[in-house]
């Protein structure tokens, strides 16, 4: 196994061939415009060799000279059969079937999307429906989707913690080109350390990922594309500010260095030095921060061999100060004069993808991926010291091939990941190395039409798991015109760091206790807890139809995740924390109506209703989880006009997102003026923003967020007693400082 992983290391991966064919495949509207059209099938007449168009109606397929009738076709429109003898670029427009000509896949480029043809269930985001929110960071690129739920971790930090299949972000596997980022120490703040201007595209699968990405997944994968050099703009700077005083500049500068070598260098810093108190608690209500965030991606290219890869170095320095308005960290640090906390990280990223195919046989590649990350945090919260150095390594090596024609599609290789953790927990060490060997086999069945069908296996080692099989299925049929039904289920385990990715719980006075015992402080060794293992199942239904004229789809998808195992996070004493193995059920019920209708040209509508049924076997009895709404109802509305002859337009974009009431953990035993209601308030926030395109290389935008001023009064419990036994940060359901108007500017040269 060893060996083979050696060899790997040194093999490349993503697809290039000797010779190729580009090509985009458009649809005419009604008012004849040409607009992208994603998932066109597109390959050679009596071969094995094809590909599918992406979200911009672009293909990239290998060409020989014994090639020469390229077949380009879609569910509802003409099959178009055409001449090729060279490679070159190519633009085709596909029409309509007779019978079918008022049913087409789009009206225009979608800033987001689903595929009708892909086994999982994905979501395609664009780097245009990044755009319809400030979208700063990666934590707040999801304020649009329907898909991802976004919340606040507590009432200091100001952490934004997103929730899919209403489970946290452990259970999501959260990776940056295939490649796991967010993960053991960067679990908490992860999400606000990556800009949103370094985001190309995002897909959003539900349910268990590829094997291909390892075992970890359990709710779903969110992947992140990021911007490339070649294709990025020359130049490019976003300068944004915010009525709370926060303030932010992306520049970006890309330059082709050689023939075969290009080079991008990104520059992200952001600030926030004024202290906000609306409520009048005495604690700031978010914090001051400052963040330096650089990367260098190199990336080359060498057609004529076959070869590409991507280089990518990293840098990143956060520091943030948050507690009562009236701490200072030079006198205060670590006493009882005001209660405050520190949180600095510093991060180091280096990554390396590379990619080889035959040319000789171009549906054979291999691939290489392999990245390393130091992450250190230094942190304390009141009284309470927490810091963590982080050292990862991951290596995957892929084969993939076909097997008798290209409708039957396999992947293969091994991976293998190395964590060395050392945490500092109040006054307690805790350290380990977790170390895992895999190999996988993944085979993908699609005829094209009916169905597309991808079954998965993998087989680890863990020096702390053992040895484990995963499997993962996931299947799509399609019934009847622009329809896809899915079926999928899946297996994942994983190893809980359990004080990284709970870090709201520092911001309390409750007595940290594991499995029951002894307190922290107490030399109890490791954490002593058995591994998370889930299963989850998922069916979905999606259908595209003509609703008075124009395009429209409905989705309805049903998602069950069940634990074999779990880490319960017991809040359920006021006085205590406790972290032990379950005993018992737990389970999560996701259910999700989603739809999407393009009112006229320009003008898009999408609401969504999603209802939750989430229950853990606690010691205390078998509860809701707390501070998750049973039901969420989600409205998006934007509308963009038509580009003039220089190009400019105006485009709008508003969001209104409705949470049920929430379950409180248990207050019922503390004094009565720290006691809370069984369940919160419903709340309802609207976010808009409005953009001017002066020209393809200008523009401004202007947005509110949570215009309608809601706020959650009173979220720290204790908080005329910081150093009490009631102090709590970790009720928060809604806003804070309420409503924040922002301003900002886009300038580019391609």
């Amino acid at each position: 196994m060893k060996n083979i992983l050696y060899v790997l290391m040194f093999l490349p991966t993503l697809f290039f061939s000797q010779e190729k064919i580009n090509g985009v495949i458009v649809e005419l509207t009604e008012q004849k415009k040409s607009v992208p059209l994603p998932g066109a099938n597109v390959y050679w007449l009596d071969s094995t060799i094809g590909a599918i168009t992406d979200i911009d109606g672009k293909f990239t397929i290998p060409y020989q000279t014994t090639y020469t009738q390229l077949v380009i076709s879609y569910v509802g429109y003409k099959t178009d059969t055409i001449t090729v003898n060279s490679p070159k670029s190519i633009k085709h427009t596909l029409k309509g079937t007779g019978e079918l000509s008022e049913i087409t896949v789009t009206s225009r480029k979608q800033s987001t999307s689903k595929s009708y043809l892909q086994s999982a269930n994905v979501m395609f985001v664009s780097s245009d429906e990044l755009l319809k929110a400030a979208c700063c960071n990666l934590s707040e690129s999801f304020e649009t989707n329907p898909s991802i739920d976004v919340n606040f971790a507590d009432a200091v930090t100001g952490t934004r913690q997103i929730k899919m299949l209403g489970l946290t972000s452990p259970y999501i596997l959260i990776t940056s080109e295939n490649i796991p980022t967010i993960r053991g120490a960067s679990q908490a703040y992860g999400l606000s350390f990556t800009p949103g201007t370094w985001v190309e595209s995002i897909q959003i699968t539900k349910g268990a990922g590829s094997v291909v990405n390892g075992f970890e997944s359990i709710a779903g994968q969110i992947n992140t594309e990021i911007v490339k050099p070649t294709t990025d703009n020359k130049l490019f700077v976003n300068l944004y500010g915010a009525s709370s005083a926060r303030l932010e500049a992306n520049v970006h500068l890309n330059t082709q260095v050689s023939e075969k070598w290009s080079t991008g260098l990104y520059l992200h810093g952001n600030t926030h030095d004024v202290k906000h108190d609306v409520n009048d608690d005495g604690f700031m209500d978010m914090p001051i921060y400052n963040q330096i965030n650089l990367m260098n991606r190199w990336q080359y290219t060498n057609a004529e061999k076959g070869f590409v890869s991507f280089i990518n170095l990293s840098f990143l320095d956060d520091s943030k100060q948050t507690g009562q308005v009236n701490f200072n960290p030079d006198t205060d640090k670590l006493t009882t004069n005001a209660w405050g906390s520190e949180i600095d990280t510093r991060r180091f990223d280096v990554s390396l993808k590379s990619g080889y195919v035959n040319p000789d046989i171009p549906w054979q590649t291999l691939g290489f991926q392999s990245a390393f990350s130091s992450h250190k945090q230094e942190s304390y919260f009141g009284l309470r010291q927490y810091d963590i150095l982080h050292n990862s390594l991951y290596v995957n090596g892929i084969y993939n091939t076909i097997i008798s024609d290209s409708r039957h599609k396999i992947k293969t290789g091994v991976s293998y990941t190395y964590d060395h953790y050392d945490e500092l927990v109040l006054t307690e060490d805790f350290e380990r190395t977790e170390n895992s060997v895999g190999a996988f086999l993944e085979y993908n069945f699609d005829n094209l039409e009916k169905l597309n069908l991808t079954a998965g296996i993998r087989i680890d080692h863990h020096n702390l798991l053992g040895t484990f099989v995963t499997p993962r299925l996931h299947a799509r049929y399609t019934p009847w015109e622009k329809s896809a039904l899915r079926v999928s289920f899946g297996r994942g385990k994983r190893s809980a760091s359990i004080f990284a990715e709970n870090q709201n719980i520092f911001a309390t006075s409750r007595t940290l206790l594991i499995d029951g015992g002894a307190p922290l402080g107490s030399s109890r060794g490791a954490y002593g807890l058995d591994p998370e293992i889930a299963w989850n199942y998922g069916v979905s239904f999606l259908q595209g139809f003509n609703l008075f004229g124009n395009k429209a789809d409905v989705t309805l998808d049903y998602y069950r995740t069940d634990f074999q195992n779990q880490i319960v996070v017991d809040f359920e004493n006021p006085l205590q924390l406790n972290f032990y193995n379950l005993d018992g059920k737990s389970y999560a019920n996701s259910f999700q109506l989603e739809f999407n209708y393009n009112v006229f040209e320009g003008f898009d509508f999408r609401t969504a209703y999603k209802y939750y049924d989430i229950k853990t076997q606690y010691n205390s009895g078998t509860l809701e989880k707390p501070l998750t709404p049973k039901h969420r109802v989600f409205g998006n509305l934007s509308y963009q006009t038509k580009l003039n002859e220089n190009l400019a337009q105006w485009k709008f974009d508003a969001t209104y997102n409705w949470l049920g009431e929430q379950r409180f953990s248990s207050t019922a035993s503390n004094p009565i003026q720290y006691q809370l209601p069984e369940y919160s308030e419903t709340i309802g926030t609207l976010n808009v923003q409005v953009t001017k395109v002066f020209s393809e290389k200008f523009e401004v935008y202007l947005g509110g967020e949570n215009i309608t001023d809601v706020r959650q009064n009173n979220p720290i419990l204790g908080a005329d007693d910081p150093f009490g036994a009631n102090f709590d940060t970790t009720f928060v359901y809604g806003p804070i400082y309420g409503s924040m108007y922002y301003a900002g500017l886009r300038f580019k040269i391609k």
